[in-house]
């Protein structure tokens, strides 16, 4: 396994409560790698962890080593300074939230906004990245003919997919999913699904979800949190079949969650 993320004794403090526990944990490069446990766990913690999210509240303080292979390179993100060095990190390391976030803008501009902010200009090169990401997301198809409709008239699951290509547009090397489609019905998921699963050749995907059954269906490699500490980390057919802490058995068995 070539480790993309590779995390020792990562603790997380938020508002003067303890998070995260002393995690380490290494996640392949490529693939979708899916945290897994029950609401409370610290999926979502840790998933902000990787782009240092935690940055934007008060009062937070992380401890540990967050090292992710960027530009062929193992750096550890926790010694970042600046905003500058931070907002080249979350070019790098995309983040597509829960319920889906369009901005009130066209759909084109919803996913042409990060490069205009990261000083893209040239209107042909801008338009080319703009329907490759939307590609990438399955969604051009359904969109190609009506760019400059607003974003806010599509369905809950075209949005999320826009939020997606929104991400990409951007060419980052790693893409967080916080739930992706925790928020939509049945057939949405179904499509959301099957794009990040077409997207996993060329990008490390690593998603939060507590439903076992998207774990199963779409991830990799599959760690799972209790309580704010990693219990195990293996391949998802592993964790599902053979784990090896009481803990895993319990939650994968429906005993607790």
């Amino acid at each position: 396994m070539t480790p993309l993320v590779r995390i020792h004794d990562l603790c997380l403090h938020l508002n003067g409560r303890a998070i995260l526990h002393h995690v380490d944990l290494e996640l392949p490069r490529h693939g979708i790698s899916v945290l897994l446990g029950r609401s409370g766990s610290g999926k979502t913690s840790f998933l902000r962890c990787l782009n240092r999210l935690h940055d934007c509240t008060k009062d937070s303080r992380m401890q540990g080593q967050v090292e992710l292979l960027l530009d062929g390179e193992m750096r550890d993100i926790s010694r970042l300074r600046g905003e500058e060095a931070l907002s080249r990190l979350r070019r790098q390391v995309g983040m597509v939230f829960q319920k889906p976030n369009p901005f009130p803008k066209s759909i084109f501009e919803n996913v042409a906004y990060g490069l205009r902010v990261n000083g893209v200009k040239d209107e042909n090169l801008i338009t080319e990245k703009v329907e490759l990401a939307l590609r990438r997301a399955a969604l051009w198809n359904e969109v190609e003919d009506r760019l400059s409709s607003s974003a806010l008239g599509l369905s809950g699951g075209q949005q999320q997919r826009l939020c997606i290509a929104r991400a990409l547009a951007v060419e980052p090397q790693v893409l967080l999913m916080d739930e992706p489609a925790s928020a939509l019905d049945p057939i949405a998921t179904r499509k959301v699904e099957e794009s990040i699963v077409e997207l996993k050749e060329g990008l490390t995907i690593i998603i939060v979800t507590h439903s076992m059954q998207q774990a199963a269906r779409i991830s990799d490699r599959t760690a799972f949190f209790y309580m704010g500490r990693l219990v195990e980390s293996d391949s998802t057919d592993v964790i599902f079949t053979r784990p090896s802490q009481k803990e895993t058995e319990d939650y994968i068995t429906g005993r607790f969650g």
